[in-house]
């Protein structure tokens, strides 16, 4: 009778390892359900990044007010007639990313310089306005 009994579980234990350890087990399974859950959350994250570049793109297609605040942010651009005013901190941090990493926030008016509490020129141009610039100087003087 204890042989009979020891076969029963041994026979039971074989049964039950592949459905705890094999290729279709719980465990796998389990792991499984990490991955796809991981998985849908990476899938979210890149739709809802799809969403706003579609509506950026969108924006960008309907009108200037999208490149307008693009050139103003990103360039530091100004139109004709505005001023562009940058306020120093009381650290002096007064550049474009201030200690705290945040962008400082421009502010542009239509009003006269004299009326403004500080002016500072936009930023200094890149080598290739810098080298269009020294071309365009070149030719009025030779012409």
């Amino acid at each position: 009778m204890r042989m009979v009994t020891l076969v029963l579980v041994l026979l039971l234990a074989a049964i039950q390892y592949p459905l705890w350890f094999g290729h279709g087990g719980w465990l796998y399974v389990h792991e499984l359900r990490d991955e796809l859950s991981a998985e849908q959350q990476k899938n979210e994250q890149l739709k809802e990044r799809n969403d706003r570049l579609a509506g950026e793109v969108q924006d960008l297609q309907e009108g200037t007010s999208a490149i307008e605040e693009r050139a103003r942010f990103e360039l530091g651009m100004v139109k004709d007639g505005e001023v562009f005013v940058q306020f120093v901190g009381p650290d002096g941090a007064g550049g474009p990313q201030a200690a705290s990493g945040a962008a400082a926030p421009l502010v542009s008016s239509t009003e006269p310089a004299h009326k403004s509490v500080a002016a500072a020129p936009p930023a200094p141009p890149s080598s290739s306005q810098t080298k269009r610039g020294a071309q365009a100087a070149h030719k009025a003087k030779h012409h």
